[in-house]
Formats: C-alpha cells, structure tokens, sequence
C-alpha cells in the first residue's frame, strides 16, 4: 500500500463512529419521512372513502315513513286503573 492510502484509511478509521452515526441519522430520517407520507396518503384515501360512503345521493328521493297506531285500548286501560285508584 502507498503512504496516500494509508494515510487516508487512518483518517477514515478515526472519523468511522461520526460516519456511521450521521449514516444512521440519515437513514432514520428518511425511514421516519417515507412512514410520514405512507400515513397521510392512507389518512387521505380513508377520509375520501368516507366521504363517499356517506354522501347523501342528489338524485334518490327519500322516502318519508309514517306509521299510524290505534292506541285507544290502552287508553281505556290506564282510564280504568286512574279511576279504580281514586274510588280506592
């Protein structure tokens, strides 16, 4: 090996923990910044889906129900139990 090369292995060898630690940071950063998008686009698809499963449509009619009830007998009934008590 040429004195250049072993100068420049030396000088790598001492400066290798910085290296790896910004390798490292680097990395992080880039894993952490690929997660942050993969969750807004998944946020960003989920909200869009919900909003078109619960869109009122324009153009269906809503249909009004109306339920009529005969409630005379149990008029009757509690008619019947107010007087019993009050004759009581």
């Amino acid at each position: 090996m040429s004195q250049e090369k072993v100068d420049r292995y030396k000088k790598e060898k001492a400066n290798r923990a910085k290296i790896q630690k910004k390798e490292k940071r680097v990395l992080f950063l880039e894993k952490f910044g690929i997660a942050a998008v993969c969750v807004v686009a998944v946020g960003w698809i989920g909200y869009s889906a919900y909003n078109l499963v619960t869109r009122p449509d324009p153009n269906k009619e809503q249909e009004v129900v109306t339920t009529e009830m005969d409630i005379t007998a149990l008029n009757d009934y509690l008619t019947g139990i107010s007087s019993e008590k009050v004759e009581e």
